[in-house]
């Protein structure tokens, strides 16, 4: 008896594509992520290191990259504790399909699939954990780059200094991203358990607002500037 179903081979197909292919396009396709709100903060944040040069105290900046640091920072241990639950939940199958059954419509799966379910979120959220510690380390570097500039005018070696630590920002930024993107999919994958149909509408549901919140957003509209 073949342990996935052909509904299950479709949710998972739905799921894998609605994440590593909206990935995909909006990261590696720059038409599109030239439009996305991404892109605009990649700008805005490029602008902050310029403008940086011109203040000689550059507590506040040093304090909104450790507002970064301390957000990501949070992220990346939530996904520390959401490993161990899952893990625990390896433990006890016989729990876990007990709490399935008692929900309505659910399909129980046996004690095989029910590991491959929690092995695709341990797996979602073991990525979530990377991308987000190796956010965390370039917004240090950041920190890092931006007390090295040196105070006064602005110089050729300053401005490439900021530039420098521009990058360094906006890639760290996209890390970021990409961990938030994995909690989101993490939550759609989630929805597995219960049942097969029940993963594809989440992953759906996730993908139209991930595309709603980057590019149809008030806050979009608000970071691009008016033709």
């Amino acid at each position: 008896m073949p342990i996935f179903s052909t509904l299950d081979w479709l949710a998972l197909t739905v799921f894998a594509s609605c994440w590593l292919g909206y990935s995909n396009l909006v990261d590696r396709v720059p038409r599109i992520h030239r439009s996305s709100v991404i892109a605009a903060m990649d700008e805005h944040r490029r602008r902050w290191m310029r403008a940086m040069l011109d203040r000689d105290n550059r507590i506040a900046d040093m304090a909104a990259i450790g507002n970064l640091m301390n957000s990501t920072s949070f992220l990346a241990t939530t996904s520390i504790f959401i490993l161990g639950g899952l893990v625990a939940l390896l433990g006890a199958p016989d729990l876990g399909q007990r709490v399935v059954q008692a929900l309505p419509y659910a399909a129980v799966p046996n004690e095989v699939l029910w590991e491959l379910k929690i092995g695709l979120l341990l797996l979602i959220f073991v990525n979530a954990f990377f991308e987000l510690t190796w956010a965390l380390r370039q917004f240090n570097y950041t920190s890092i780059l931006v007390g090295g500039i040196a105070s006064g005018a602005p110089s050729p070696a300053s401005i490439g200094q900021a530039e420098a630590a521009a990058r360094v920002l906006n890639r760290g930024a996209r890390h970021f991203n990409t961990g938030l993107r994995s909690y989101y999919f993490g939550l759609a994958a989630l929805a597995w358990i219960v049942h097969p149909v029940a993963l594809i509408a989440t992953s759906l549901f996730v993908l139209r607002e991930l595309h709603r919140r980057e590019f149809k957003s008030a806050v979009r509209e608000a970071l691009t500037p008016s033709p």
